[in-house]
């Protein structure tokens, strides 16, 4: 730790591992807004650490992976209640890009992103609601997870919209993504047949209005990528993923996430009144103006968007999709190209929150050699195939870059 990352809380916190299996020997950080034995979570805001207590005993998610003989070492900085995917925390500060640096890291599991990217740690427990893994992931430079909505169990965890929440996971290489893949969701594993788990996928489509919202530095990530990935999968087609628009599904998850995120914290905003930082206040205000009640055509929506999802992703079909819109903004840039920017990147991380299908980020480089990723999204349930298909096209992507040398 000779440099000051800024991605902890608390670096100093550590638990021992309580058994031995996949994990021994590795350390991993977790986001602070899970329950630990005898700590109090702040959720990246002030406020919140005054209000509450110290928790009773350890998150499901916590007491796995200590099981599974990892360490715990550190609890890491988040945007103030998880609500943003930029990175920047008013009261603790922005966690220090190491892969971009004086650029943002990506929000709001920042500090669980760069504590990985900065090799404090082998891997880190983040959030995932909007994009909070997908996009620290990208700008970072790491392997990041968001898995299939309530495929793990998220008992401790500070809500913030229950109906798109989920744990997911970020590590420096594919294998160790993978392995904390099998720890995390063993669950799951028994339930799959072994035949399915081990069948290859066979389709590859592009969305072209997912690709059409990114910048020309990131279309030419794909095109690099493609040739390895032609080498395992020859089946390679083009399809408009949201009929209805892009930006229509992310309005659809706006919504329904507002009024969730209301429900879960509005009464403790208006009884504490908390001083939120700039962008988180205006957000919690907007979602005060929701009317839950009144949220039916949205719903419906979502449904349909569900259907159209399961129905593209059958078992042998994989979306390539990019997870940002371009590389990281500076910090503390402002204008309407951040706010256009960080619109395009809620188009493209929404159809996965809305579909609750898992999706992984792979590291690439976009703009001036900056961090992008890169990722791909599979069927519900299909978690272990997927990471293992990544874990096999990272090997490949690598021995075709040596090759070119």
């Amino acid at each position: 730790m000779s440099k000051n990352w800024n991605a902890y809380i608390d670096a100093e916190f550590t638990l021992e591992a309580t058994g031995s299996g996949l994990l021994s020997d590795k350390s991993f950080a977790i986001k602070d807004v899970f329950s630990i034995q005898g700590v109090t979570a702040s959720a990246g805001n002030p406020d919140w650490l005054r209000t509450h207590s110290s928790s009773e005993k350890h998150a499901n998610v916590v007491k796995t992976l200590l099981q599974s003989g990892a360490k715990l070492q550190g609890t890491t900085i988040t945007d103030e209640l998880m609500y943003s995917i930029n990175g920047e925390n008013f009261h603790y500060g922005t966690p220090n890009n190491p892969n971009a640096p004086g650029r943002i890291p990506g929000g709001s599991s920042s500090g669980s992103a760069v504590a990985v990217a900065a090799g404090l740690v082998d891997f880190a427990i983040g959030t995932d609601t909007g994009g909070s893994v997908r996009v620290p992931s990208s700008y970072c430079g790491v392997y990041g997870i968001r898995p299939t909505h309530a495929s793990i169990s998220t008992e401790g965890l500070i809500p913030l919209a229950p109906s798109f929440d989920t744990v997911g996971w970020m590590a420096r290489d594919a294998n160790t993504l993978l392995q904390v893949g099998m720890v995390l969701l063993a669950e799951t594993l028994e339930r799959s047949p072994s035949n399915i788990v081990e069948k290859p996928f066979t389709k590859i489509i592009i969305p072209i209005d997912m690709w059409a919202i990114t910048d020309e530095h990131t279309k030419e990530m794909l095109d690099r990528v493609l040739p390895s990935i032609n080498k395992m999968i020859t089946n390679i087609t083009s399809l408009q993923i949201a009929e209805e628009g892009l930006e229509q599904w992310m309005n659809i998850f706006r919504q329904l996430q507002g009024a969730e995120i209301w429900q879960a914290h509005g009464e403790w905003i208006m009884e504490t009144n908390p001083t939120f930082g700039p962008g988180i206040a205006e957000r919690f205000v907007w979602a005060s103006t929701i009317d839950a009640t009144n949220l039916t055509d949205a719903k419906t929506k979502r449904q349909q968007i569900v259907d159209r999802m399961n129905h593209i992703l059958d078992d042998d079909t994989l979306i390539i999709a990019p997870v940002t819109s371009t590389i990281a903004p500076f910090v503390n840039e402002q204008g309407q190209q951040v706010e256009r920017r960080r619109n395009q990147t809620l188009q493209l991380s929404c159809v996965s929150g809305l579909a609750g299908s898992p999706q992984v980020s792979i590291p690439c480089k976009g703009e001036a050699g900056l961090p992008i990723g890169l990722s791909f999204i599979a069927g519900k349930h299909q978690d272990i195939r997927l990471l293992q298909w990544v874990s096999q096209l990272s090997a490949q992507f690598l021995t075709d870059q040596q090759a070119s040398y």
